[in-house]
């Protein structure tokens, strides 16, 4: 927080005497003399929202459905997620298609990283003048969701923007605590000639959460016995265990012309730093869990009968330096080196009878590669192709292609061709639980994925085709139901994927109907990729103004459905998902009905949430053990002030 108000603070001064009007006339009034400040408006286009890869969009302060659909704690459109019953926790992917791909490893823990903002995730801005948006969202108990953002130009070549957006929800269930923060920095910068560009940004963020492990006895919560209507009466596995995960970063993206002039042959250097660290923690006080009349060991033996404090670390720095050579005619034809250094330790070696467990694993990759970029008329095409150059086995071959017809019809394809190296917690992993400590040397992933899409003026629709060899999940090696042990394993048969998604809205009058489908199939031996057949959602909603158009309103339900499958379980030692074939979830609807309203730049949002749960009886459930959340009212805005 001290850094959140130091920074706020530089840019209210910033505020004060640094920004200009575009016109050049003064901002002050002087009521006394009866003068009046007649300075124009500004335009929508000059409120620029900009990505690490050039793209330009500009606020939209306007109502639509999806904005309904974007208003969440992870602030965008969450269709193939499925949240856990608390704010601030992990979520089940329904959608494998929401998954994206890297070949350089990363730390693992993917349960936390839902919420986690990484480089691609962080934007940059140009405005006319200082700009501010609040988030503010009711939580399901004793806490709320917030976050806001403040960005400001002290000129036209140099932005600032500061946000923070922090969560605190007690939850229904016994030791569901979620508490989070992302606090982000972010600085551009381009000279008088644009000849060189800069974009950086700093980010702060930790989760903490309490992990009850899901309830104990599934027949108290779904026999609807009004006692357990109070949710806390509901036994869970875990009392005082809780996982926290923090990471800190700085970015550095960067650009120089060499010509002095832009001409049709220009010639640029560039460069981009990534400094990284994270650190991810598991205690819990208790070892043993309490089921009705009997204690148990959840996780299995443990080295320690108490106190159990489980850390891992974990740093990398990233330097990619290129060449790009841009003809206007030709394109763009970059050539890059990437040197990627990491180090993923413990404070201890482990001698265990299956063998060794080693403190850490560090590598330093080295991959050369090249990128050639047109954009031309209807068309825009970018192709990467990078590979190692040092002892490890990775490659990477993208390709995008995109044809723009008119400003109503639009298709992309893309082919990812990865050789990935896994990520970490499958290689090494320590922990107080004796189940939990391994050290592997999997083969590295090989993934094929195919994407074409269309957005019409009919309908949206895309198709994904993927290939996996070589693929490592976590698997359920238990044999008493009570006990939850999991351990990484490397599938050595072929996974085909597939998915096809159709969006379409009907308007008729003041109403409107919006329709989202997923359906997907996967071809495997074992059941080891398991995903629900299909996902929906469908929204009926009218909307209207009223009060001499002072006030947009928005009103309807909204339904989400999945059909039945066996959904991987959470693992909150590990904090990842394993796939377990005992227990299917699914087929239950969820209902919601909002009312939002938008009086200038103020949307406004109230919602019904699974409000039909007491109709449907308790068979909702995000996980195994873990059920979906009951209905509730939540309300909240998002406020936007152009000064």
């Amino acid at each position: 927080m001290r850094n959140l108000f130091i920074a706020i603070f530089l840019l209210t001064l910033s505020v004060g005497f640094s920004q200009t009007r575009t016109n050049g006339t003064p901002t002050d009034r002087n009521a006394k003399e009866g003068t009046q400040n007649d300075t124009p408006k500004a335009a929508f286009d000059q409120y620029r929202i900009i990505t690490l890869k050039r793209d330009t969009t500009y606020v939209d302060t306007s109502l639509t459905i999806k904005k309904e659909y974007e208003y969440n704690y992870l602030r965008k459109d969450i269709f193939g997620l499925l949240p856990f019953a608390n704010e601030g926790q992990t979520y089940t992917v329904l959608d494998y298609g929401y998954k994206k791909f890297s070949s350089f490893p990363e730390i693992g823990f993917s349960g936390k990283h839902f919420n986690y903002m990484k480089p691609d995730d962080i934007k940059y801005y140009s405005v006319a003048t200082p700009l501010t948006e609040l988030y503010f969202k009711t939580v399901m108990q004793q806490g709320q969701s917030v976050d806001a953002f403040i960005t400001v130009n002290t000129s036209e070549r140099f932005n600032m923007s500061v946000a923070f957006k922090g969560l605190r929800s007690l939850g229904k269930y016994i030791n569901q605590l979620s508490s989070t923060g992302n606090f982000r920095f972010t600085s551009s910068y381009n000279t008088l000639n644009k000849r060189y560009y800069l974009n950086f940004h700093y980010t702060g963020q930790d989760f903490l959460n309490g992990e009850n492990g899901g309830i104990t006895t599934l027949e108290d919560f779904e026999g609807e016995d009004a006692a357990f209507q109070n949710r806390a009466r509901l036994e869970v596995y875990l009392r005082d265990a809780k996982t926290f995960m923090k990471g800190k970063r700085f970015f550095l993206d960067h650009n120089f012309r060499i010509n002095s002039k832009t001409g049709n042959n220009n010639l640029y250097v560039s460069h981009q730093f990534n400094y990284e660290n994270k650190f991810f923690e598991y205690n819990q006080a208790t070892v043993l869990s309490t089921v009705g009349d009997e204690q148990i060991l959840r996780f299995g033996e443990a080295f320690v009968s108490s106190g159990i404090n489980d850390q891992t670390r974990y740093n990398r720095m990233y330097n990619k330096v290129g060449a790009v050579y841009e003809n206007l005619l030709l394109g763009k034809f970059q050539f890059f080196a990437e040197d990627f250094r990491y180090n993923y330790y413990y404070n201890r070696i482990l001698i265990l009878s299956s063998g060794v467990v080693p403190s850490s694993i560090n590598d330093e990759i080295n991959t050369v590669g090249g990128q050639y970029e047109y954009r031309k008329n209807k068309w825009n095409g970018t192709f990467l192709y990078s590979n190692s150059i040092s002892n490890q086995s990775l490659s990477n071959f993208d390709a995008k292609l995109t044809y723009k017809l008119n400003n109503k019809n639009e298709f992309l394809f893309q082919y990812q061709m990865l050789n990935k190296i896994p990520d970490h917690t499958y290689n090494l992993y320590q922990s107080s639980f004796i189940a939990y400590n391994w050290y592997n040397d999997f083969k590295n992933e090989k993934i094929n994925n195919l994407e074409a899409t269309a957005k019409t003026q009919w309908l949206d629709a895309s198709l994904q085709v993927s290939s996996f060899n070589d693929y490592l999940y976590f698997s359920d090696d238990s044999t008493d139901p009570q006990q939850q042990l999991i351990s990484p394993k490397q599938y050595n048969k072929t996974i085909n994927y597939l998915s096809v998604k159709v969006s379409r809205e009907f308007k008729w009058w003041k109403l409107a109907l919006d329709n989202t489908i997923l359906y997907q199939q996967v071809d495997q031996e074992d059941d080891i990729l398991n995903v629900p057949q299909i996902v929906t959602r469908n929204s009926l909603y009218f909307t209207d103004y009223f009060f001499k158009k002072a006030l947009y309103l928005q009103t309807g339900f909204t339904l989400n459905y999945f059909t039945k499958y066996y959904a991987n379980d959470y693992n909150p030692v590990t904090a990842e998902a394993f796939v377990q074939n005992q227990r299917e979830i699914g087929e239950f609807p969820m209902i919601d009905l909002f009312i939002n309203a938008r009086v200038r730049q103020t949307r406004i949002f109230l919602k019904l949430e699974h409000l039909n749960s007491r109709m449907t009886g308790n068979n909702f459930y995000t996980a195994p053990n873990y059920p979906y959340r009951d209905f509730m009212i939540r309300f909240g805005l998002v406020w936007n002030f152009f000064q």
